[in-house]
């Protein structure tokens, strides 16, 4: 894919507000898609997300109600993702899951776990403050998400599939159907937004943006 084909593919992607309910992602694409939000980068590579893939119309229809920014994409698009970022209890130094992401997924040497978790416990604590309550904890590993999602939205712009990102939704009423429907356990996840995939059913209007010299600024 050359340069041209790149930018041609950001031109294309637009917030997709309602879907062809006819016309369904295959399913080499979607795991396509699935596996460039698998491979995003994040910080310390500690992979803090958990993408649910809702197809179920029963759980689309509950959560309807309570996703005001998805009213159209629910009902059509072909896949739905739910973007899950892990608490501050599974973030912290000495967790469970950060003691398994460096021993048993990046299969660190012992001391360089030990290491590594100690700058980890650095950064969290002093370097970026992100200890002093759990919603900012939470919030940190959510921009990391968003590594994930703008991966997995230009991917399928690259294949032609449409996209909507989609913040518009009550966090604790989405988490609290998720519990009841046995999609998340405990406290470890929350909901960190939402992504809707499918085929548009008309073209967008032209893409606005601000001008290079309005957002670039160099330091030579």
């Amino acid at each position: 894919m050359n340069k041209q084909q790149i930018i041609d593919a950001y031109q294309f992607r637009h917030a997709c507000k309602e879907f062809d309910s006819g016309k369904k992602i295959s399913e080499d694409d979607f795991q396509f898609i699935l596996e460039t939000g698998r491979l995003s980068p994040s910080s310390f590579g500690f992979e803090p997300w958990k993408f649910i893939v809702v197809q179920n119309p029963h759980v689309r229809e509950k959560l309807l109600p309570v996703t005001w920014g998805a009213q159209k994409q629910l009902p059509t698009s072909s896949h739905f993702v739910i973007i899950l970022s892990r608490t501050k209890q599974e973030m912290v130094a000495d967790s469970d899951h950060i003691q398994h992401m460096m021993k048993d997924i990046q299969q660190l040497p012992e001391e360089v776990v030990k290491g590594k978790g100690s700058v980890y416990k650095k950064f969290l604590e002093s370097d970026f403050k992100l200890l002093d309550n759990e919603r900012v904890t939470f919030e940190w590993a959510c921009r990391q998400t968003y590594i994930a999602l703008g991966n997995m939205m230009t991917a399928a712009a690259q294949i032609g599939v449409d996209s909507c990102p989609i913040e518009g939704f009550d966090k604790e009423k989405v988490e609290q159907i998720l519990r009841e429907e046995g999609i998340i356990d405990g406290d470890r996840f929350g909901v960190s937004c939402m992504v809707a995939f499918g085929y548009r059913v008309r073209d967008p209007r032209e893409k606005t943006r601000q001008s290079m010299e309005q957002i670039v600024e160099w330091v030579n």
